[in-house]
């Protein structure tokens, strides 16, 4: 299992959470938070509630002023996180719950965007990809100043192959990093990338050996530091030249909403195929 109890002035936070695990080094003031999702290792109502919760902690809350560094990781093995939970999707469209679906795609930009502004403080956000990052999972990676993969590390948007697309920042985050022409490629191509390709095309800043992500995080930590002051300054910039509103993101859901709408029963079952495969890639997880 992915773990930081080999770093030391480790302490832990909100012991109660069941989806997430989060702690702060106080020595190198970084904030970590681990998904380890269950039954399915994939964006639940209940991770979400949770995330949305401790999104909120380090925005709002005075108690992590400290905190100079996020990392958003997963403690299950050779996951990140496999992206929406397709059972809902499924079970939504079905029975016609627009309004259903709408909100578990809030709950996703919630919790994306705070990432995104960096809860609205002067934090590094920093996605740690150790395993399989799919749709959302690969969305959330994207949503972070910083993207560090070990080299095993897989990504990408299979949504196209049940006829969606990732409606929770894809286009929005891909076209900021790449451009508009090669974010529509990808995310109408349905292909899923290693993590060395990613790294070639500048989605992913540092390359890791496997086993070795969380110190790779700690060594840019230390060059960051070095130069602190100048990496805020150009981040700020980039939020100012090419912005990324909540309101953009809002209207993108609606039209993802009202395309998941029109899913038809071809899509629903190959949709359902990927559930299964959800639950097995969770069973070997656990």
């Amino acid at each position: 299992m992915n773990s930081i109890s080999n770093i030391s002035t480790v302490s832990n936070l909100h012991p109660s959470y069941q989806q997430i695990s989060v702690h702060t080094d106080q020595k190198h003031r970084v904030a970590w938070c681990y998904m380890h999702a269950a039954p399915r290792p994939c964006f639940s109502t209940a991770l979400l509630s949770e995330l949305n919760a401790w999104c909120n902690s380090v925005r709002y809350g005075g108690a992590h002023s400290g905190i100079d560094y996020h990392v958003i990781a997963s403690a299950k093995d050779g996951i990140f996180n496999l992206g929406g939970d397709l059972d809902l999707f499924r079970t939504c469209v079905q029975s016609g719950d627009r309004d259903g679906l709408f909100a578990y795609g809030r709950q996703c930009i919630d919790a994306l965007y705070a990432n995104i502004i960096s809860f609205d403080r002067p934090i590094t956000t920093i996605s740690l990809v150790q395993g399989e990052a799919l749709g959302g999972g690969f969305e959330t990676a994207l949503s972070s100043d910083v993207v560090i993969a070990e080299k095993s590390a897989r990504m990408g948007f299979p949504e196209v192959l049940f006829n969606l697309f990732p409606g929770m920042g894809a286009y929005s985050l891909l076209s900021r990093k790449l451009d508009p022409k090669r974010a529509e490629r990808m995310i109408l191509g349905g292909q899923v990338y290693s993590a060395q390709a990613l790294y070639d095309m500048g989605l992913v800043d540092v390359l890791a050996e496997d086993g070795e992500g969380e110190m790779a995080v700690y060594d840019h930590i230390k060059r960051e530091n070095r130069a602190r002051n100048g990496f805020r300054a150009v981040r700020q910039v980039r939020d100012l030249a090419d912005p990324i509103t909540y309101e953009e993101l809002i209207g993108i859901l609606e039209i993802w909403v009202d395309t998941a709408m029109k899913l038809e029963k071809r899509d629903l079952r190959m949709m359902e195929r990927l559930v299964s495969r959800q639950h097995q890639v969770g069973a070997k997880a656990a």
